[in-house]
């Protein structure tokens, strides 16, 4: 279930709308399974997934005073490998649909944008054993500033200032598995190959479906799925579909 975290910003309006946009197939996928899939981090594509700054290398040694070079190279380490035992599921909060993620996120011209809240998205896990934190992405330069460590959280929930336009919260599941009979982490395995299926309501989960710029079929047939797993929840297409006036 959803638990608060520290490090986990909120949005200062719980009721902040957020959107996914999907692929049809991901879509169906959501329904069928009524679960939210949580990719590993190094594999969301992005190689900084997970990683500090370079400010956060050339200041350790000042941070954290004697350390010798054989102890910082092993601090990186264990940072890098913190990524198999990470896994993220994205949002992006926004009052209104945007024109450039529809774009980014799909393979096609139809796809679906599932639109929620930051306290939808809370409360929808509660079916959930395992601990669900969730919170905003902060954007920084990873030349000059320093990412916040002390936290194996922190440098997933910071990314470069490039993917700023995403204004994106993530839900984040970690788990950092212990040597049997010790206190000591084990980070040679992965956590899973690519990433799991986390349960979660739908009904509390959705708010609306917002179908891309397509034509009436497409609109259609995403009306027909959503009563198929009988989702009491409005299909509406997407404003970028509504024609100009003069």
């Amino acid at each position: 279930m959803y638990k608060e975290h520290p490090v986990f910003e909120k949005p200062i309006n719980e009721n902040a709308r957020i959107w996914r946009y999907l692929d049809f197939a991901k879509f169906v996928s959501i329904l069928e399974k009524k679960a939210l899939f949580f990719v590993r981090a190094d594999k969301l594509g992005d190689p900084f997934e997970g990683s500090y700054s370079k400010a956060n290398i050339e200041l350790r040694p000042r941070v954290y005073g004697q350390i010798p070079e054989k102890g910082l190279r092993k601090i990186s380490e264990i940072h890098e490998r913190f990524r198999r035992f990470t896994l993220i599921n994205c949002w992006s909060v926004s009052d209104y649909e945007s024109e450039a993620l529809w774009k980014l996120y799909l393979k096609s011209e139809n796809g679906i944008a599932v639109q929620s809240t930051f306290k939808r998205l809370a409360e929808s896990f509660r079916g959930y054993s395992g601990d669900v934190h969730i919170g905003m992405v902060k954007y920084a330069d990873y030349q000059t500033e320093w990412i916040p460590e002390g936290n194996s959280f922190y440098p997933f929930l910071h990314k470069r200032r490039n993917f700023a336009h995403e204004s994106e919260l993530r839900a984040v599941i970690q788990r950092i598995p212990i040597k049997q009979g010790s206190e000591e982490i084990d980070l040679e395995g992965n956590i899973c190959d690519i990433g799991i299926y986390v349960p979660v309501d739908l009904d509390i989960l959705i708010e609306k479906i917002i179908v891309s710029p397509s034509e009436t079929w497409f609109i259609d047939l995403v009306k027909a799925i959503v009563t198929k797993y009988t989702l009491d929840k409005e299909v509406l297409p997407s404003s970028l579909a509504e024609t100009p006036v003069y």
